[in-house]
């Protein structure tokens, strides 16, 4: 089996040995190093490292001092964690419809969404290209909304050359899979020294200082035992993307010009790190998308649908005075045509070739 990612750490040894042998295996100077080269990735002043990317959305949502019933425009094809943050901060969330170019916010959809009790936009950056922030940063400012990125799939992406996580409050997600990875992991990204001196608080139990309590906060401390694990990619992470995408090059020339296939691009002014390879299977392919992936996996090809349905559309969202459903028909329609194929840095040419040759012999054979 070609698997749909490979998670490789071993280049974190020496690092985790290090912390082992320092006795300093919570947040410590091992996390302050981490904090200090992503800031350089993301091109801001401050990275404030956390427990997991939901964390850092949550985080996030908390110092943009959100009122019960005040509004977050988001994205409805996303991983559940955008709406569950967005809950558990106490806010309401409304969604814009996405564009099938990028798989993000459509702008147009975003400005129709905006109402009077709307405070904080938060794009999603999908499979490792960013929204369209030149569109959607003037709605922003004409409104008065925050702007919360989640970046979860997107570390080290750009936007006519200004890194995700720069424009506002960048959330991370530095979970197993992603394209860095701590096993489990999240940064928040901004230039603003007071929201990050807020955020650091907030991260400690509401803690300056041992026992002098400012907030009310939470424990949301990384350790340095998983800092050591991402210090390592940080360093490659160019390599890896390079790697990724010389596979997203080769895949997107390999499976050109099949019938009802659509293939990611990658958009003017816009760079792409493959968090994944997501193809769209119409209405005029041969099988359906679910019988795309179930062939693939019996001819051993590895594939994700990410994701089956729009996020709000599961029984337990149905009836959230929290979630303010809507018509998003491009949306509903790539949930049920997206797939995504292989493109992590261990592909070899020959998994490549194997990839493209059963996903041809499927969809034209």
């Amino acid at each position: 089996m070609i698997p749909i990612t490979v998670v490789d750490v071993r280049d974190a040894e020496p690092l985790v040995t290090e912390v082992l042998r320092s006795g300093v295996i919570a947040q410590g100077p091992m996390v302050k190093r981490f904090e200090d080269e992503f800031a350089k990735v993301a091109g801001v002043e401050h990275a404030v490292a956390v427990n997991n990317g939901t964390t850092a959305l949550v985080a996030s949502l908390q110092v943009s001092d959100l009122q019960p019933g005040d509004e977050v425009i988001t994205s409805p094809f996303t991983f559940v964690a955008t709406l569950n943050a967005i809950l558990e901060a106490g806010a309401t969330a409304r969604f814009a419809d996405i564009r099938e170019d990028d798989f993000c916010v459509d702008p147009q959809a975003v400005a129709a969404a905006v109402g009077p009790r709307t405070k904080v936009l938060m794009p999603v950056h999908l499979y490792g290209q960013t929204a369209d922030m030149g569109a959607l940063i003037p709605i922003a400012e004409q409104h008065g909304l925050k702007i919360v990125e989640d970046a979860a799939q997107a570390v080290g992406a750009t936007y006519e050359g200004r890194p995700a996580g720069s424009y506002g409050l960048g959330c991370f997600s530095l979970y197993a899979t992603k394209n860095i990875t701590t096993a489990e992991g999240g940064v928040i990204t901004t230039n603003d020294a007071t929201i990050a001196d807020r955020l650091r608080v907030l991260r400690n139990q509401g803690m300056r200082q041992r026992y002098q309590y400012e907030v009310a906060g939470h424990n949301y401390r990384l350790t340095d035992l998983h800092a050591a694990v991402g210090i390592p990619q940080l360093e490659k992470l160019t390599e890896l993307t390079e790697a990724r995408s010389r596979n997203a090059e080769a895949l997107s020339k390999g499976l050109a010009d099949i019938t009802g296939l659509r293939v990611p691009a990658v958009l003017p002014g816009r760079s792409h790190v493959w968090h994944q390879y997501t193809v769209l299977v119409g209405d005029d392919a041969k099988v359906t998308r679910d019988e795309l992936s179930a062939k693939l996996t019996e001819k051993g090809v590895g594939n994700g649908i990410y994701y089956p349905k729009v996020v709000f559309d599961y029984d337990c969202y149905r009836d959230n005075p929290g979630v303010i459903a809507s018509d998003v028909p491009v949306a509903s329609r790539v949930a049920s045509q997206a797939l995504s194929l292989p493109v992590h840095p261990k592909l070899t040419e020959s998994d490549v070739d194997t990839i493209v040759g059963a996903v041809r012999e499927v969809l034209e054979g």
